[in-house]
């Protein structure tokens, strides 16, 4: 493989990759850097490829019912989730969590404090998770949704959340009792999750 460009002079944009290069194809560590990267040998352009961004919230509406959606695509078909979604390009966070809430659920939302941030690490993912006020009752299924609804605490479907980190958020939610001061939560310890395990 040819000497690669120092890091300074590389290109900060995968068009300056120039047509004639073969493109990102082969992994090594670049000069200054502690792990392999995707690089193009031909003028050291390294791909870099990060964790990604989700968005969601936790969405009640006046009565304090939560807002969930059962998930029409896999992973977890049929499972119900909170409104989440990858972010997109030119947008806040609380943008996003706004976007996603409509998609899904065609819920107009009001984004309030940030209530969670969960780091899972095996899939590169960061998970930065609202509390947020339903702006009207009227909500529908999305393309990605089979149906939505608003739960009651004491009739959210616990064995059929999708993920964990729904579950964790729920959890959070309901410990919190609607206040939405305080710290953001992050993943929960051991003895949280036992505690958890134990009902709501």
């Amino acid at each position: 493989m040819p000497e690669p460009t120092p890091p300074a002079a590389l290109p900060s944009d995968p068009a300056a990759c120039p047509p004639s290069c073969g493109g990102p194809r082969v992994r090594a560590i670049p000069p200054g850097e502690d792990r392999e990267r995707l690089m193009c040998p031909d003028c050291g352009f390294i791909a870099y490829q990060n964790p990604l961004i989700v968005v969601g919230s936790v969405v009640t509406w006046e009565d304090g019912r939560i807002l969930l959606c059962r998930r029409s695509i896999e992973p977890r078909r049929g499972f119900w989730t909170l409104p989440a979604g990858y972010m997109e390009e030119r947008e806040s966070t609380a943008e996003g969590a706004a976007r996603e809430a409509w998609e899904e659920a065609r819920a107009r939302i009001a984004v309030g404090p940030l209530l969670a941030i969960y780091d899972i690490p095996r899939i590169s993912q960061v998970q930065l998770i609202f509390h947020a006020r339903l702006l009207s009752d009227d909500v529908s299924a999305g393309p990605e949704s089979l149906e939505v609804g608003l739960f009651a605490w004491d009739a959210i479907p616990w064995d059929e959340l999708a993920f964990p980190t729904v579950h964790w958020a729920l959890r959070e939610h309901g410990d919190r009792q609607g206040r939405v001061d305080g710290a953001p939560a992050v993943n929960p310890a051991p003895e949280t999750l036992a505690r958890w395990a134990r009902g709501p």
